[in-house]
């Protein structure tokens, strides 16, 4: 709509913003909590095992976040370049860039399982694992390695769907996934007596079965545009460098997320076990402003495919206005829910006591991660990657001294998340300033 029109234009806008973000963003919620929500049941089942099989659990499912959340990028660079090109009205193209990274995500889950499975035990002595948490971690590790690449290829197959708009069908997955996984954890700990390696199993049949129906969705889709299936070298290759910058700001900011776990398990097997319960909700709300993110992804790269370089700015704005909103709203839940959320992971009264006080910072914290996460994900669907790792590595810089000097100060698991806190601040002012540079938008169907 011409700016020359009636005042009412930025209101209509503002509208037909929330619109998009509302019929994105709902459904991606339930996609993206998929694996926070797996953990979460994990760990309210291996929680009642006992504390040292819960702090087992902390440090392997840290571990494993990591080896699969550096290749993040096989679903964000998919979902922006896919974006793009149906803004471009290319559909056929942006299919087959989502069937490269598919092939990508086989190749690097079958990398992964080669090296997790002979070193986890030194993983699980590097990150500080008493010796009774220990054996719990690297069984828990070797189990769930297995599943590493059908984890990978719902990454990337979920990238291809945001990118074509459609973010039902991701949710419709992860809901069979998650009470899939729940049904097969406590049948396998409890009513086939595996304990800790019943919870990984559980995970990785559950995992298993969501790649094989988003190969379905995709290869269907793939065969009625008419895009190849076959693996192409060069689109493999283009994929992988498109994602590189992304590798870069990802492996920073698992390294932040390893080294807050790291000084929690130097500090005891309570303040592990009391930090893997934060963990979990902290990654549930961060899952959940991440899925106005994941809307931000989708329609910023169709803005910029399409040309439309002021309905992408427009956008933004709203996104934004929409990550503080929510993050209010979610701190507020937490501060009102502590009480009740806590026994629910835990009966010891020792980690429960550890847990609120950090708990509470936490919730303090969301409409700092709000913006926080709006933000990251408006750069990635307009394929700012570079300027995302610089500005990661930057925050890894600042966070890290930080975070080691609370043990040798004395420091217990409040100042470690109040460190966290810092970090994502600091992740703020980074991710605004680009934003208000304005060089972040290209257009085109590619950067």
């Amino acid at each position: 709509m011409p700016m020359t029109q009636a005042p009412a234009a930025p209101k209509a806008a503002r509208r037909r913003h929330d619109r998009e973000i509302v019929a994105l963003a709902v459904p991606a919620f339930g996609a993206l909590i998929a694996e926070p929500l797996f953990l979460m049941a994990d760990t309210a089942i291996v929680g009642h095992l006992g504390t040292a099989q819960l702090a087992g659990l902390g440090v392997a499912s840290a571990l494993l976040a990591t080896a699969v959340s550096i290749f993040v990028f096989l679903a964000y660079a998919t979902t922006a370049a896919v974006a793009r090109r149906v803004g471009a009205g290319d559909l056929q193209a942006a299919i087959r860039q989502g069937m490269d990274g598919i092939w990508l995500a086989l190749l690097l889950g079958a990398a992964v399982i080669a090296i997790v499975l002979p070193t986890a035990p030194g993983l699980v002595e590097l990150f500080g694992a008493s010796d009774t948490a220990a054996p719990y971690a690297i069984t828990y590790l070797r189990i769930s390695a297995l599943g590493i690449p059908a984890m990978l290829v719902v990454l990337a197959a979920t990238g291809v769907l945001r990118g074509l708009q459609d973010t039902k069908t991701p949710l419709y997955v992860a809901i069979a996934g998650f009470v899939a996984n729940g049904a097969l954890n406590v049948g396998l700990v409890y009513g086939a007596d595996l304990g800790i390696a019943g919870s990984a199993w559980g995970t990785v049949i559950a995992q298993c079965g969501m790649a094989a129906v988003y190969l379905f969705v995709v290869v269907r889709g793939a065969r009625k545009h008419g895009a190849s299936l076959r693996p192409d070298k060069a689109g493999i290759r283009a994929s992988a460098q498109a994602g590189a910058p992304l590798l870069v700001r990802t492996l920073s900011l698992r390294a932040i997320l390893m080294t807050a776990t790291a000084v929690a398990a130097r500090l005891g097997d309570t303040d592990v076990a009391a930090h893997q319960i934060i963990l979990s909700l902290w990654s549930l709300l961060a899952f959940a402003l991440d899925a106005i993110a994941i809307a931000g992804q989708a329609i910023i790269g169709r803005y910029l495919g399409a040309g439309d370089a002021q309905g992408a700015r427009e956008a933004c704005r709203r996104m934004v206005e929409w990550g503080i909103a929510v993050g209010v709203v979610l701190g507020g839940l937490v501060i009102v829910s502590r009480t009740l959320f806590l026994p629910l992971f835990t009966s010891d009264s020792v980690v429960q006591d550890t847990a609120l006080p950090a708990l509470l910072i936490v919730a303090l914290s969301q409409p700092i991660c709000g913006i926080v996460f709006v933000l990251d994900g408006v750069l990635m669907g307009a394929g700012d990657g570079p300027y995302l790792a610089w500005a990661m590595l930057l925050t890894l810089a600042v966070f890290a001294p930080v975070a080691l000097l609370v043990p040798v100060f004395g420091g217990g698991l409040t100042a470690l998340w109040g460190a966290m806190t810092l970090m994502m601040t600091m992740r703020m002012l980074t991710l605004w300033i680009r934003s208000r540079s304005g060089r972040w938008i290209v257009t085109g169907a590619t950067r």
